[in-house]
């Protein structure tokens, strides 16, 4: 594969079983077009099919992390008929956000500035979030004279209970890194500089260990949103059959009575 290009509006590189996908249009705020939201799903997709891609770090270059859809671009203010807006959402910002929730590897957002509508749901989706001392956080939509879409509305009640999220989303007011990890929003603030080397360090962690339980774990978390207990306890223990088959389930047993540390594979 070539190297990306600086003119690339999606950067991806893999290093030690990290992918990073880096948003690449800083002078739009990295506003997302239908092909920008393709190419990421794709990437997303990539990452869970490939056995030597094991994390995700997911950022952007510039002030800004992602100013949400880009509503500038061709077809914002074209004639719709019925049908089209519910058509749009769901194939572009519902499957971007999906593809994220639903990828088989980790998904960090490093979140290095304003992340805005569908850019606040697409950091929010990730599995551990990171923001710079800088970044914010809007639920843009109310002001714009719109009704949340990429999510929103599922996402911010699971994350921080229905009173908060309705809070953020009826006001759409700039929520600040701090306030964001003060209320459970986000995972960590770190210092702008830091911003990177911080996700980076978090995803070579979650290379290194082993990947499959992670997904499954991952799995589990995010369906027992929604499951009934009998459902998520049926759920861990096919999980738990499934992962005892796994290579790194049963180096980690030994390492365990070796007393040594766990070598993963990622298989």
């Amino acid at each position: 594969m070539p190297p990306p290009s600086e003119t690339d509006e999606i950067l991806h590189t893999t290093t030690g079983h990290v992918s990073t996908i880096t948003l690449n249009r800083p002078a739009a705020m990295n506003a997302l077009t239908w092909d920008h939201r393709e190419r990421v799903i794709g990437l997303l997709a990539t990452a869970s099919a490939d056995p030597g891609i094991r994390a995700v770090v997911l950022t952007a270059n510039g002030r800004g992390f992602c100013a949400g859809a880009d509503l500038r671009g061709g077809g914002a203010t074209a004639e719709r008929v019925a049908g089209d807006v519910a058509r749009t959402i769901r194939l572009g910002a519902q499957r971007l956000v999906a593809a994220v929730l639903d990828c088989e590897k980790p998904v960090i957002a490093a979140v290095n500035g304003t992340a805005a509508g569908l850019g606040a749901q697409l950091a929010l989706a990730c599995d551990l979030v990171l923001a710079a001392d800088s970044a914010r956080f809007i639920e843009v939509f109310a002001r714009r004279g719109l009704v949340p879409d990429g999510g929103g509305a599922y996402l911010l009640p699971r994350l921080i209970g229905p009173h908060r999220a309705k809070e953020l989303m009826f006001f759409g007011d700039a929520l600040p890194a701090a306030d964001a990890e003060r209320i459970g929003l986000i995972n960590r603030v770190v210092p702008d500089g830091d911003l990177l080397k911080t996700a980076h360090e978090w995803a070579a962690r979650l290379a290194q260990g082993p990947t499959r339980a992670l997904s499954l774990t991952k799995q589990l978390v995010n369906a027992s949103l929604e499951s009934d207990r009998a459902t998520a306890f049926a759920a861990e223990a096919a999980a738990q059959e499934i992962n005892m088959t796994t290579a790194d389930a049963n180096e980690g047993v030994a390492a365990f009575v070796e007393r040594r540390t766990p070598q993963y594979r990622g298989r």
